[in-house]
């Protein structure tokens, strides 16, 4: 094979996995608006492609749900150099990684019967979510902690818990904003005793 071939060969590849990459946001769009029983017809007018590409793609709605799931585990594990990089303040790249983990958690939702009976896939997924979510979040909460903006500290893992907590059937409840608790929940980690000594003189 001639360089000019191998570079075209290279080029399909690279614009086959960013046109996967658009599938999967748009899935993940979807999947959160509506739940992953959404029909396959509005990601692919999301998307811009025919449902015949989805279905190359995945061939079921379990390895669409799947491949959905993965792709936000790694978006959102990936976001937190790049949240730091650009906020100032390492309590906002927080606040902005956690946006978008209420985010992921809409898309999670669902997955569980999605796979019915397949507990050895269910049980992989949870494994990479732990092992990639949990160390992402750890670094922002450092870094935080490092520059003095929180003075209660948990660890990643039970403040993610506690997330996924208050976004527990959120999509059921249009008058429920996950992220008002959610926020309320880090800002708590941030405020000092002096500040809360002051609210109750003024109470």
């Amino acid at each position: 094979m001639d360089a000019t071939s191998g570079a075209g060969s290279r080029a399909k590849r690279s614009d086959a996995a960013r046109n996967e990459r658009a599938l999967l946001d748009a899935a993940a769009a979807v999947f959160g608006a509506s739940g992953v029983d959404a029909p396959v017809r509005e990601i692919a007018a999301r998307a811009g492609v025919g449902m015949g590409t989805i279905y190359r793609h995945f061939p079921t709605r379990a390895d669409l749900i799947v491949a959905v799931y993965r792709h936000q585990i790694a978006a959102c594990a990936d976001a937190g150099t790049g949240l730091l990089a650009r906020h100032t303040s390492p309590l906002a790249a927080l606040v902005s990684w956690v946006d978008l983990f209420v985010d992921f958690l809409a898309t999670k939702h669902g997955l569980a019967a999605a796979l019915g009976n397949d507990q050895a896939r269910f049980e992989a997924l949870h494994a990479e979510f732990i092992e990639r979510l949990v160390p992402a979040c750890e670094d922002l909460l450092d870094a935080s902690e490092a520059a003095g903006e929180l003075t209660t500290r948990i660890s990643a893992y039970e403040l993610m818990r506690a997330i996924g907590n208050l976004c527990i059937h959120a999509g059921d409840d249009p008058r429920y904003d996950p992220r008002r608790p959610v926020h309320l929940l880090v800002a708590g980690m941030s405020a000092r005793p002096e500040d809360d000594d002051a609210h109750e003189r003024e109470a």
